[in-house]
């Protein structure tokens, strides 16, 4: 898919399946002591995955909501949708030297080995409705409604959906720099 062109909800729900799908691949394998790992302060790949999940669970009820109650709640697009490679810039901007936490609702708690199968489940499970919903909204509906995002403001239902794909990228590369980091012993 071109990142510098919008995607349509096909496009879309194919790419937020991809990359849940690798992420969740990475984390399935995990042995205990990979999965509870922590290396210089960051979340566990348990946790990276839980964070995940918290991210997607507002996107998915946001699409679900009826189109005047998302109206009347965070608004309409003032402007048209951005495609995925600037929302992947405009998030980069923001984080750059950012040393702020996620919001508390998206701050996960520690996860033990014992609920990887269930965090799993439950992680495929909501990205799988996700995706559903997706193509279930119309291609005018993905680019006339927004949702506000903690940390780079207003964006459309389709720019959100691309930081989704992002942003599970995002966690996945930060995943594997963890493990990559556990001592051998």
């Amino acid at each position: 898919m071109n990142e510098n062109q919008l995607w349509n909800r096909e496009q879309i729900a194919q790419a937020l399946r991809s990359a849940h799908q690798d992420f969740a691949q990475t984390i399935e394998k995990l042995p205990a002591k990979d999965f509870t790992y922590s290396w210089e302060q960051k979340w566990t790949p348990g946790q990276q995955l839980v964070h995940i999940t918290q991210s997607v669970s507002p996107v998915v009820l946001a699409l679900r909501l009826p189109r005047f109650v998302a109206k009347l709640m965070f608004g309409t697009a003032n402007r048209p949708s951005k495609p995925y490679a600037n929302v992947v810039t405009k998030y980069q901007k923001a984080l750059k030297g950012l040393t702020a936490a996620a919001p508390k609702q998206f701050q996960p708690k520690a996860v033990p080995f014992s609920a990887q199968s269930k965090v799993i489940n439950s992680y495929n499970k909501k990205v799988e409705a996700l995706a559903k919903q997706v193509l279930q909204t119309s291609e005018s509906d993905l680019d006339a409604y927004v949702l506000p995002h903690p940390l780079v403001g207003k964006l459309t239902f389709r720019e959100m959906l691309c930081f989704t794909v992002y942003h599970v990228q995002h966690h996945h590369r930060i995943t594997k720099e963890i493990l990559a980091n556990i001592p051998l012993n």
